[in-house]
């Protein structure tokens, strides 16, 4: 995997991040307002810790390879 093609993969990741937490605040803002908002908001938190785990997992993945493309 080229250089040019990981920072693009990483590019995607980081802006899917950021999609991510901004559609969990703009949830979050709006569902604490109504009622059964906390289930709705642990859901959301729950969601996006696996996600930022599936993000950890594919960058140090991706360490792995760029380890293994300098040797």
């Amino acid at each position: 995997m080229s250089a040019d093609r990981i920072a693009a993969a990483l590019a995607r990741i980081e802006a899917a991040l950021a999609r991510i937490n901004a559609a969990r605040e703009a949830t979050a803002g709006a569902e604490s307002r109504g009622a059964g908002a906390s289930a709705r908001v642990v859901e959301l938190v729950n969601v996006q810790e696996k996600l930022r785990e599936q993000v950890a997992e594919s960058l140090r993945e991706l360490d792995d390879l760029l380890i293994q493309l300098e040797d």
